[in-house]
């Protein structure tokens, strides 16, 4: 792509999101300015569909208009207005949703002063938002939507017990992280247990040191955020003397009142039961595992509590928590009937989730467990939707849901296929045969070339 059609892109993203018209009243801090671009009423004609919801269609037609999915089916009544993509030979799928990623945080490039996804000062900092520290120009965020990502969740680090809250945007180019948010995404919380926390504040001779201190720690605080929250609440209902606020406080007090989730970094099997345990004790709920490598294990506990594991297809061992990683994890809790979930981690894993996927996909295969292609997109579309709470609006191919949809140039589970189109809230975002639809960051002008020549 030339640095002139770059540009040009970038402008047209720019001026769409100035001239905003939002119904959405700004009552929260940092609330979402986000406004879909304008769209087009589109049918991709002929494609093998997977909608997210366990079905697979041949031959199918997908109708998108005013930034929602219209109609799906072999027979569909379109618009003559409409315009008509053949896909024939081709794949379509929802959106991919990367529900584990800090592009933006610790975006490229990788160097110290782009290093903002540990606030590494305190086991518990609930009262910082990963949010703060989101870079839009990150040249990571265009990669991942070259690889079919249209939504991801944007985390703090994994050095503190709790690290803070995290954040679910879409996948557009934007000046701000508000341009970005998730319209009605509710904010989650980063936790972390195991060698992480303990090593960062081990190697400081301050606690926690172990894997008790840690438990100490976590209890400690939930207990403080329950008075808290008690303190509010007798305020609310009451008044009398406003109690003082306190951020971190705060945010706790929200997941004990189930409007945060929690989204846990762990890699043992017996400390997820742990964190589990912990949860009851102080009335919340854990909603995924992340990384989970040992979740094979506790797959049975997870499906009971209603707890996703999400987990990298074949990661292991570059520590000793991560030791007892199996390939077969990811098909051992989708058999289980447990949430089941692929995310990334990486900057470079989340160009290509979609292999991810299918290796998990395969080694299930070669334990005998008969996971089809209509389970395994499950595992990076709808599922991590419902672990962030937008599975109302996108994750599936279904009637009014948000149009964020890929076309493939053919099986997504082939290490072969690309992301031919995607398509955010049916506005085409990117085209990998078009390379005015291509965004390019203001950071990757003058420093990449496309042309052949010097930038």
């Amino acid at each position: 792509m030339t640095v002139q059609n770059g540009m040009v892109l970038l402008l047209v993203l720019v001026l769409a999101g100035c001239s905003r018209d939002t119904n959405e009243e700004p009552t929260q801090p940092f609330a979402s300015t986000y406004t879909p671009l304008k769209s087009v009423t589109t049918v991709i004609r002929g494609a093998t569909v997977l909608t997210g919801t366990g079905e697979l269609i041949e031959n199918a037609s997908l109708l998108m208009s005013d930034g929602r999915i219209k109609a799906i089916g072999t027979k569909l009544r379109v618009p003559r207005s409409a315009t008509e993509i053949d896909a024939d030979g081709k794949w379509v799928t929802p959106g991919i949703i990367d529900v584990h990623s800090h592009l933006g945080v610790y975006p490229s490039p990788d160097v110290q002063s782009h290093s903002d996804g540990n606030e590494a000062t305190a086991p518990v900092t609930a009262d910082v938002w990963a949010e703060h520290s989101i870079w839009p120009q990150d040249p990571g965020f265009a990669a991942a939507l070259a690889g079919g990502v249209t939504s991801l969740q944007i985390l703090p680090g994994s050095a503190n017990l709790i690290g803070g809250r995290g954040v679910v945007v879409k996948n557009v180019a934007s000046r701000t992280m508000q341009d970005m948010k998730f319209p009605g995404a509710p904010h989650t919380l980063k936790m972390a247990c195991g060698e992480n926390p303990k090593r960062v504040y081990g190697d400081r001779n301050s606690a926690p040191s172990t894997r008790m201190g840690n438990v100490s720690a976590y209890r400690q605080a939930w207990a403080k955020a329950e008075s808290y929250r008690r303190k509010w609440d007798a305020y609310e209902e009451n008044g009398g003397e406003q109690p003082d606020r306190d951020l971190q406080l705060e945010t706790l007090a929200e997941v004990l009142r189930g409007k945060i989730s929690v989204h846990n970094h762990c890699y043992r099997a017996d400390e997820m039961a742990i964190m589990l345990d912990i949860a009851k004790e102080f009335g919340y709920k854990v909603t995924a595992f992340h990384h989970a490598t040992e979740a094979y294990k506790i797959a049975d506990l997870l499906a009971e509590n209603g707890t996703c594991a999400a987990m990298w297809a074949d990661w292991w061992g570059f520590k000793l928590e991560a030791y007892d990683a199996i390939r077969e994890n990811v098909a051992l809790v989708e058999k289980a009937g447990a949430c089941t979930i692929v995310h990334s981690d990486s900057d470079i894993g989340i160009q290509r989730l979609n292999q991810e996927a299918a290796k998990a996909m395969a080694a299930g295969w070669r334990v005998g467990l008969d996971i089809r292609p209509e389970q395994a997109i499950n595992w990076i579309t709808s599922n991590p939707a419902r672990a962030l709470g937008i599975a109302e609006q996108t994750g599936t191919l279904e009637e009014g849901k948000n149009a964020d949809v890929v076309i493939w140039d053919g099986d997504p589970f082939s290490v072969y296929t690309h992301a031919e189109k995607v398509y955010v809230d049916g506005a085409l975002v990117y085209d990998r045969l078009d390379p005015a639809v291509q965004p390019v960051s203001d950071f990757s002008l003058g420093t990449r070339d496309d042309t052949g020549g010097q930038p």
